[in-house]
Order: structure tokens, then C-alpha cells, then sequence
């Protein structure tokens, strides 16, 4: 039995690189704002509880 599998042309291997790195960024830019926001919400009280 053999299985048949569809090959990608090159130009749906780019489309699909360019959109994994459109993916990649948005998904670091997401962890970059949560991070900011959770700071800023935690603000100065987060540098000044003792260790």
C-alpha cells in the first residue's frame, strides 16, 4: 500500500517560512507586552520587597 503525499512547490515553501517568521514575531512581541505590563503593574513595589 502506498501512500501518496502532496510535495510543496518552492513558492508555498516560501509563503509558508514567511508566514512561520510572521507567527514567530507576533508571538514575541506578545511575550515582550505581557512582560512590560505585568512590570508595570507590579511597579516599584517589585525592587523593594527584601530577598
Amino acid at each position: 500500500m502506498d501512500i501518496e503525499t502532496v510535495k510543496p512547490t518552492p513558492q508555498q515553501l516560501k509563503a509558508r517560512r514567511t508566514r512561520s517568521i510572521a507567527i514567530a514575531w507576533a508571538l514575541a512581541a506578545f511575550v515582550v507586552i505581557v512582560y512590560v505590563a505585568s512590570l508595570a503593574r507590579m511597579g516599584p513595589a517589585l525592587f523593594e520587597r527584601g530577598f
